[in-house]
């Protein structure tokens, strides 16, 4: 199932410290018309998703913060990032995005060579959309465009659930204009009184 051009507005972005395995994975993504950015850490990856925090500061912050100067120059629609890496291992990238509030919507795919159930749970239970074994084969890049449209969807929708709200209260607050203006022309003496009835 391959992508059409259109899809190439998905940004996806490979962590991975093999570079073997960073030249296989941009290949399947390129092939499957994604535009892809490629780096060999967890820290590059943090860096490039614009987070300004100490990549070795206490794993216990509750709050990390993303710089807006990188995240609105380019737009990442997906991680796909190595479990088992030097410094920080995917995991840990994981937790840090899912910590951040800037971060935490955007999808996460670990991978590794090695299949450990408890490796995968924990992966999965932190947020992780898949698990996917390596070598990662075109089957596997099929599966992230549900993933990028759930996210595109509900960027789509936050919007204009606050387009509605401020569209209710302008409606309220017009309402409530219109009703003080009628009782006013009703009751001449209701301006004089404060508007109170």
């Amino acid at each position: 199932m391959g992508m059409t051009a259109a899809d190439s507005q998905f940004h996806v972005l490979a962590v991975d410290d093999s570079l073997i395995d960073r030249k296989l994975i941009e290949r399947l993504l390129k092939t499957s018309s994604y535009q892809v950015t490629t780096v060999d850490s967890g820290s590059k990856a943090l860096e490039f998703l614009g987070w300004n925090g100490d990549v070795r500061s206490n794993p216990n912050e509750n709050e990390i913060s993303v710089s807006q100067k990188n995240s609105q120059e380019v737009e990442i629609n997906l991680v796909i990032t190595d479990y088992c890496m030097p410094g920080m291992t995917g995991y840990d990238l994981l937790k840090k995005m899912k910590e951040s509030s800037s971060l935490r919507n955007i999808p996460v795919i670990i991978m590794s060579s090695e299949n450990v159930p408890s490796r995968i749970n924990r992966c999965l239970e932190e947020g992780a959309e898949e698990f996917f074994l390596k070598p990662v084969r075109l089957s596997d890049v099929d599966k992230l465009k549900p993933h990028i449209m759930k996210t595109k969807c509900s960027d789509i929708e936050k919007p204009e659930k606050e387009e509605k709200q401020e569209n209710k209260e302008s409606i309220e607050t017009s309402s409530e204009i219109h009703l003080q203006k009628a009782q006013t022309r009703a009751d001449p003496g209701l301006k004089s009184r404060g508007g109170r009835v």
